[in-house]
């Protein structure tokens, strides 16, 4: 992002922007391979998704999945966090692999 604004923006005040946006609940981190964090809108502005990942080109795409998939994710989570006393309240689905381009 900053290399794409150039020095118009000073790196510092992006962080702070970022920061302040978190805060109000405005955007959420997503935290991924190689210490990379990227930030979207918050799910109450975006709507529930999930993310495919390209290992090689590092496209990040949205998906949103049909009910019956979505209810069964649900239910997965459900019952990976009984095994350890876990109470979800949300969950995030990211699929790496490799994006139709780089195939």
């Amino acid at each position: 992002m900053h290399t794409e604004i150039g020095s118009a923006v000073p790196l510092s005040s992006l962080y702070r922007s970022l920061a302040v946006l978190e805060e109000a609940g405005v955007v959420v981190p997503h935290y991924g391979a190689k210490s990379l964090t990227r930030y979207e809108l918050a799910e109450w502005l975006a709507g529930h998704h999930h993310h495919v990942i390209c290992i090689e080109c590092g496209v990040v795409e949205d998906i949103a999945i049909p009910e019956p998939y979505e209810t069964e994710v649900r239910r997965i989570v459900e019952d990976i966090s009984s095994l350890v006393s876990f109470a979800p309240v949300d969950h995030a689905l990211e699929i790496e692999g490799r994006c139709s381009r780089c195939r």
